[in-house]
C-alpha cells in the first residue's frame, strides 16, 4: 500500500541556497543524520547528480536504495523516483522552494514523499516512519541552510 506525506516550513535562507543544498546529494552524509553514504552513479548533462545510490539507517537496520533525480524544475523544484531498493518498492518525492514574499532571505520549503514498503507494516508504524523521514529531512536541511 502506498503512503504519502507532505510537510512545509519556512527556512531562513534564500530559495537558491536551499535548492543548492538539496541538489548537492553527495554531501548529504556530511549533514543528514540518517544517511551513511551517497554514491553518484550518473550525472546529467550539467554535471548534477542524476542517479545516486544511498546507504541509510532505517528501522534499526541499514538499507540501500538508488534514486533517479530530475532537475528539470530547478531551482524551484527537485524531484526523484526510486530505481531500486532493498526494503522499498517506492520512495518517490520532491522538494519545492518558494520565495517568501517580501523577504528574499527566506524560503518556504515543501517536502513530499511517497513510500511503499516491500514488507507490510501496521499503519501507525508506517506513518511514524514517514513522519520521521520528512521531519528529519527538513530539520537537517534547515540546520544546514541556517548555519
Amino acid at each position: 500500500m502506498l503512503d504519502e506525506a507532505t510537510e512545509t516550513r519556512v527556512i531562513e535562507a534564500s530559495p537558491a541556497r536551499c535548492y543548492e543544498l538539496a541538489a548537492d546529494v553527495e554531501r548529504y552524509p556530511e549533514w543528514t543524520s540518517d544517511l551513511k553514504d551517497a554514491e553518484i552513479l550518473e550525472r546529467d548533462s550539467e554535471g548534477r547528480p542524476h542517479l545516486v545510490r544511498f546507504r541509510a539507517a532505517a528501522m534499526g537496520r541499514s538499507t540501500t536504495y538508488t534514486l533517479r533525480y530530475d532537475h528539470g524544475g530547478a531551482p524551484e523544484r527537485l524531484s526523484w523516483v526510486l530505481e531500486e531498493g532493498d526494503i522499498t518498492n517506492r520512495l518517490d518525492g520532491w522538494y519545492r522552494f518558494t520565495p517568501v514574499e517580501g523577504n528574499p532571505d527566506q524560503c518556504e520549503v515543501t517536502y513530499h514523499l511517497e513510500v511503499e514498503l516491500m514488507v507490510p507494516l501496521p499503519g501507525f508504524v508506517k506513518r511514524r516512519a514517514e513522519g520521521r523521514i520528512i521531519h528529519t529531512a527538513l530539520d537537517d536541511l534547515q540546520a544546514r541552510a541556517e548555519s
